[in-house]
């Protein structure tokens, strides 16, 4: 009886670890997400204070897609670290009603910024740039926007070519390029 409960430990933890918590507003919550005013430019300054980039993770209440991601790719302990070590995180909702103030200015519920961004899916992460110029918006200002659910490979080769600003780079190199360069990087070390 004690093999068979010490044999099942690993998988335990492993439960425990992949499920999400849900917060009071139906969204699902990670320990290295940001509780803030949602005063985007405030965000920025913030993460560049801590050397990070800010990421928007925008969700909504019910979305399988936003529990696929919280349950079985963020949770990866070498993505979950790199986002945290790299990344100021703050998240919006969809349908949200609780306001934001976009970097132009803009104090509006968050429903209605996120129509204005013309944002469609969820979840969807919009990487910003170190700097977002005055009477500018978010999704204008963006250098990435991830509309969707990926695998972990995807999601860290995003958070990866965002990092290390291979946007600014003179090159033909752009995500796809690099994502599919990566891809058989990782197929080449694991024939070896």
């Amino acid at each position: 009886m004690k093999r068979v409960f010490l044999s099942l430990i690993p998988f335990l933890l492993a439960a425990i670890v992949s499920a999400a918590e849900l917060g009071d507003d139906g969204l699902h919550k990670t320990p290295w997400m940001r509780d803030t005013f949602k005063d985007l430019r405030e965000d920025l300054d913030e993460a560049s204070g801590e050397g990070k980039r800010l990421v928007l993770f925008i969700e909504q209440q019910g979305c399988i897609y936003c529990k696929k991601m919280h349950e079985e790719v963020f949770p990866q302990p070498d993505l979950a670290s790199y986002i945290e070590e790299n990344f100021f995180v703050v998240q919006l909702d969809l349908h949200g009603s609780t306001t934001a103030i976009d970097f132009d200015g803009d104090e509006n519920e968050q429903r209605a910024l996120m129509r204005k961004w013309g944002i469609l899916f969820t979840p969807t992460l919009v990487f910003l740039p170190e700097d977002v110029p005055e009477g500018v918006t978010a999704i204008e200002s963006a250098v990435a926007v991830m509309p969707g659910a990926f695998s972990k490979a995807t999601t860290i080769d995003l958070f990866t070519w965002v990092n290390e600003k291979r946007y600014e780079l003179d090159n033909d190199e752009d995500f796809q390029r690099y994502h599919a360069r990566r891809i058989q990087e990782r197929n080449n070390i694991s024939q070896d």
